[in-house]
C-alpha cells in the first residue's frame, strides 16, 4: 500500500466510501468500573464501552486511569493536550473502555504486550454464560522484555518477600541508587505488593504480581514481570488456580469480523529491543484479506489508514459486508464512492 489511500486491495473488498458511524461505540452499556464482561452470544469480539466524563478540580489522569481500570499511558494517549496533573474542573476526558478481544484460544490468561493488557477467560460451568476479565498491566521495559509464549501459573503466594536478583541490584548500583537489600519483607516497601503468581518460564524469575507503586501500571517499566493494580491482582489471585494457562502474545494489530462489520484496533508495535514503531501496512492488508476471505465487503480506507497511523488502541469500525452471513444486502451501506476507484 502506498500514498494517502494506499493501493486498493483485491476487488472483493471494494474500497467504497462509508458513512460516518456516530453511534458505533454504543453496543453495550456497562458500569464504568467493570472489569468483567459476558462473551457475546453472536461471537462478536467487542467488549466494553467508550464514554466521556467531566473532571473535578482535584482529579488527575493517574487517578482516573485507576478508577476506570486503565493504564495511565492508555488514558493519556487518547486525551492529548490535557494536563495530566491539573486537567481542571469540568474538563471532558475520553475513557477508552472498549476493546477487541485478542486473537487465539479463549482460555486461561492472555497478555497482549503492546496493549499492556491482560485478559482472563475462566472456564464456564454448564449452562453458564462464558465471561472475560480484563486488567491493565505493566510489562517489561527495554532490555528486560517479557518473554513470549505459552506457560502456566506454577505457584501462588500471599504477602511475598522479594529477593532482588543480582542483575537488578547491579542496575540500581550503576544508576547510583541506594543499594538494595538481599531480601525485602512483606509490607509497604515491597514492590511485589500483596500477591505474586510465579510463571513456569525457565531461565528467569517471571511473576504476575501487585505493586507498591500503582501509578506506573500500564507502562513498560518492569524487569519482565507483569505488574497489576493491588485490587486487580487480589481479584485475579482468587480467580485463578495453580496450573492456569498463560499465553504471552505480541499482537499490536487486532482485526475482527462479526455481525456484518469489520473492526480494527491498533497499538504501537514493540520490536525486539522494546522500541515502539509503526504498523506494517502490507502486513495489515494481508491480515485483512485472510480475515475476509471471499466475502464482499466495503472498506473505508480513510478511516482504516487513520487508525493505523494514530495507533490509539481504540476499536474502529472500518467496513461492512454487502451480504452479511444469513442476511440480505444492506443497501444503505452502499454509499456513493468518494473519489475512490472501485
Amino acid at each position: 500500500m502506498s500514498g494517502r489511500r494506499g493501493t486498493p486491495p483485491p476487488v472483493r473488498h471494494r474500497p467504497i466510501g462509508l458513512p460516518l458511524w456516530a453511534a458505533a461505540f454504543a453496543l453495550w452499556v456497562l458500569p464504568a468500573h467493570a472489569v468483567e464482561f459476558p462473551l457475546r452470544d453472536d461471537g462478536g469480539e467487542l467488549i466494553g464501552e467508550v464514554k466521556r466524563v467531566r473532571t473535578r478540580y482535584e482529579d488527575t489522569l493517574i487517578q482516573l486511569a485507576r478508577q476506570y481500570s486503565l493504564g495511565y499511558e492508555e488514558l493519556l494517549r487518547v486525551n492529548k493536550g490535557v494536563d495530566p496533573w491539573l486537567p481542571g474542573a469540568g474538563t471532558e476526558i475520553l475513557i477508552p473502555g472498549q476493546r477487541l478481544l485478542p486473537p487465539g484460544e479463549r482460555s486461561g490468561i492472555v497478555v497482549n504486550l503492546p496493549e499492556h493488557r491482560m485478559y482472563y477467560f475462566p472456564k464456564a460451568a454448564k449452562g453458564e454464560t462464558p465471561r472475560v476479565f480484563t486488567f491493565p498491566v505493566s510489562v517489561g521495559k527495554m532490555d528486560w522484555l517479557t518473554p513470549l509464549g505459552v506457560t502456566r501459573i506454577a505457584r501462588k503466594q500471599k504477602d511475598p518477600a522479594w529477593y532482588p536478583p543480582e542483575s537488578v541490584r547491579k542496575e540500581h548500583a550503576d544508576r547510583g541508587d541506594p543499594p538494595l537489600p538481599k531480601i525485602v519483607p512483606p509490607g509497604p516497601d515491597n514492590p511485589l505488593g500483596t500477591r505474586a503468581m510465579r510463571l513456569d518460564i525457565p531461565g528467569g524469575s517471571y511473576l504476575i504480581h501487585g505493586t507498591n507503586n500503582p501509578d506506573a501500571v500500564g507502562m513498560a517499566v518492569t524487569h519482565g514481570c507483569l505488574r497489576m493494580y493491588p485490587e486487580d491482582v487480589e481479584r485475579l489471585f482468587d480467580l485463578t488456580p495453580v496450573g492456569t494457562r498463560v499465553a504471552l502474545v505480541n499482537e499490536p494489530l487486532k482485526l475482527a469480523r462479526f455481525g456484518g462489520e469489520v473492526w480494527v484496533e491498533v497499538h504501537p508495535p514493540i520490536d525486539a529491543q522494546g522500541q515502539s514503531g509503526a504498523v506494517d501496512l502490507e502486513a495489515f492488508e494481508a491480515r485483512l484479506n485472510e480475515l475476509l476471505g471471499e466475502a464482499e465487503v466495503i472498506i473505508d480506507w480513510d478511516v482504516a489508514l487513520k487508525a493505523l497511523r494514530e495507533a490509539k488502541g481504540m476499536p474502529v469500525l472500518i467496513g461492512l459486508e454487502l451480504v452479511p452471513e444469513g442476511g440480505a444486502p444492506d443497501a444503505s451501506a452502499v454509499a456513493p464512492a468518494r473519489g475512490v476507484a472501485p
